[in-house]
């Protein structure tokens, strides 16, 4: 909707309803910066609650008693360590994905970010980085908790919404004043909140033929470069937004070892890591030799959606080389077995 069409529409209803003209001019002005950035006109809490579909009264308890509306519960990591996952209730979600796709997916960010974008995959990440002399990959440290309220705030503002208006939708997408992990909001807002830095760290790479992306808290870069200035720089632009270098997870990849990047080998073509295409292969050859039911009493298998779990590890490797034959014929067998 354009200004003028909303102006006209607003300004009639609101004569009717015996707006003064001042109320009416003032309303206008906010208005016109929010519709400028394509995101939805919200007033108060009333326009909220009317937009979101749920009574004002739900949205304060929300925002003030937060905790009360997620289960947190624990994941395994690969080193062995848990990950605290905080996810909302079915009401709460419910409200965050109507901000993130009403609001957040308006917001442009960075082209050199490639997680959480609609109609961007990961393989779009990787086949940047292929036959590179250098492959050096930063992780971010305690990624969505160093991201806090306050600075979720300024994004809502900088929209044009008011500071009651900025807030509100802020609480209603932090949890003990950060981004948690395991809300549908955090992964775009962090994207929003990088987009600055995405563009000064790519504008400093490009002045070096380095290429550069990031995918989620995974920065890539490759080239032929020096990595010791290249991570000091870096470490300097991320302080700036209060975030660290995971030391641990910082790796530096030759042309002469195995490159990896977000999980997926990158020296000639892209192709998921050997380990985990083994561990399918394996699972396969015995649902092939033994038949599934055999397989899965065999290994104490009791996951209801096993075979759909496995299809979708299928999947993400055909998603990376669609010309895998060998996995070709694994997802074709598994798809047989459903049809029976």
């Amino acid at each position: 909707m354009s200004f003028e069409h909303y102006q006209k529409e607003f300004t009639s209803k609101a004569v009717n309803s015996g707006y003064s003209e001042q109320n009416i001019f003032d309303c206008l002005e906010y208005a016109k910066k929010l519709i400028s950035n394509n995101v939805p006109v919200i007033y108060n809490t009333t326009n909220l609650s009317a937009l979101v579909g749920y009574k004002k009264s739900y949205l304060k308890r929300a925002a003030i008693y937060t905790p009360y509306f997620y289960r947190e519960f624990d994941i395994l990591k690969k080193n062995g360590k848990k990950r605290k996952i905080s996810e909302p209730l079915p009401s709460l979600k419910e409200i965050q994905l109507w901000i993130l796709n009403n609001i957040l997916y308006k917001v442009e960010v960075s082209k050199f970010a490639k997680a959480y974008i609609p109609k961007v995959s990961i393989k779009q990440n990787l086949v940047f980085h292929k036959k590179q002399a250098k492959v050096l990959t930063i992780d971010l440290e305690n990624f969505f908790p160093s991201i806090k309220i306050d600075q979720v705030i300024v994004i809502f503002k900088s929209l044009g919404y008011s500071n009651i208006i900025s807030s509100l939708i802020a609480k209603l997408c932090c949890l003990n004043d950060c981004l948690p992990q395991g809300a549908s909001t955090s992964p775009y807002l962090s994207n929003i909140f990088l987009r600055n830095s995405d563009d000064i760290i790519s504008k400093y790479c490009l002045g070096r033929n380095i290429r550069y992306t990031r995918y989620a808290d995974d920065m890539t870069f490759s080239g032929d470069f020096d990595e010791v200035e290249l991570l000091k720089f870096v470490r300097t632009e991320i302080k700036t937004l209060n975030l660290q270098v995971n030391d641990e997870k910082t790796k530096l990849m030759l042309p002469n070892s195995r490159q990896v990047v977000t999980g997926i080998v990158v020296n000639n073509k892209p192709q998921v890591e050997f380990n985990k295409r083994n561990k399918i292969r394996q699972e396969m050859y015995y649902i092939i030799k033994f038949g599934l039911e055999n397989h899965m009493n065999r290994k104490n298998i009791k996951k209801a959606n096993y075979v759909p779990h496995l299809l979708g590890k299928i999947n993400f490797i055909l998603q990376i080389n669609p010309l895998d034959n060998e996995f070709i014929e694994y997802k074709k067998h598994l798809k047989a077995l459903t049809l029976v």
